[in-house]
């Protein structure tokens, strides 16, 4: 069946919109997909700005830019009008160089830098190595958002061993890292880790906030906007009554808010809805929370009537 003349038309202008367009499963700062969030961790580490386009909002743009691109999956990574590929192509890109080329960026010299694991965090980062597969990942993004996880090596990675820990960061990360203190603070819930780098520009603080704070503020009529980063299909799993799902739309307005409107993100356990309360942070909001365990540790600690996954 032909593409849609206006669904093609839609598309085009998109790809014309910016140099560098993603079309992906949710938004920048909340991506529902590994893949989408694989591409935008990528670009966040080479560009400081980038337009996304959310398929999820819109079935028929997520149908017909497959038949535009003749490409059968998202994400799909256009610049300068022309289509890079998917995540896979992103990462082989990345890995022998041509990426950079292709975005106009210089491509960093790959220097080990000097970090630090205190024996605290390491204590639990070992804990948590038990259970996850492959080594623990740092990415300092160009607006020095942090991120933090465990999964494969990835190609083209610098990896280290820091206090016993296996860790891994892409070489822009690692150009962000030089002096990099990562600290931990048991918790009931869980450890929350803080990252303290000193290449850093000075922007307000994302604040972590319990499960049961957050009970106590919703029961004392406090108004605050909670937001759940989490899948449509995780969503229908388990919600957290009052939270809105953050898609495209709904972060598009939210960037129009006062900046100091207090803004709390959640997902399943807490490290997608600690990335999209950094990129909040870092727009210039300067109450933004994220609630510590996600919907998880509110199964357990909270309600229990919300089922866990």
């Amino acid at each position: 069946m032909p593409l849609d003349p206006a669904v093609r038309s839609r598309i085009e202008a998109l790809i014309a919109s910016e140099r560098v367009v993603l079309f992906m499963k949710g938004v920048r700062g909340a991506p529902r997909c590994g893949f989408s969030a694989t591409v935008c961790r990528i670009l966040d580490g080479l560009i400081p700005s980038y337009a996304t386009v959310d398929v999820l909002s819109d079935p028929a743009l997520r149908e017909g830019v497959k038949q535009f691109s003749s490409w059968p999956t998202i994400p799909q990574l256009y610049v300068g009008g022309e289509l890079v590929g998917g995540c896979d192509i992103v990462q082989e890109m990345l890995a022998d160089g041509s990426l950079y080329a292709a975005l106009g960026v210089p491509r960093p010299e790959l220097v080990a830098p000097t970090i630090t694991i205190t024996d605290t965090a390491a204590k639990a980062l070992r804990q948590l190595a038990s259970r996850s597969a492959g080594p623990l990942h740092l990415s300092i993004d160009a607006q020095f958002q942090h991120g933090l996880w465990f999964g494969p090596s990835e190609p083209g990675a610098l990896a280290l061993e820091v206090n016993g820990i296996a860790l891994e960061l892409d070489p822009f990360s690692a150009a962000r890292a030089n002096g990099v203190t990562l600290d931990a603070e048991p918790r009931a819930e869980g450890p929350a880790f803080r990252i303290d780098n000193p290449n850093a520009p000075k922007s307000a603080d994302v604040r972590q906030m319990s499960v049961r704070e957050l009970a106590q503020r919703l029961a004392g009529g406090e108004r605050l906007g909670l937001f759940d980063v989490r899948t449509p299909d995780e969503r229908a799993l388990a919600h957290i009554d009052g939270a809105r799902l953050l898609d495209a739309e709904l972060a598009a307005q939210l960037e129009q808010l006062d900046k100091h409107t207090l803004l709390v993100f959640h997902c399943h356990h807490g490290g997608r809805s600690q990335r999209a309360a950094e990129h909040f942070a870092a727009l210039g909001f300067t109450n933004v929370w994220n609630l510590a365990g996600g919907i998880d540790a509110w199964s357990q600690e909270v309600d229990a009537n919300v089922p866990r996954y």
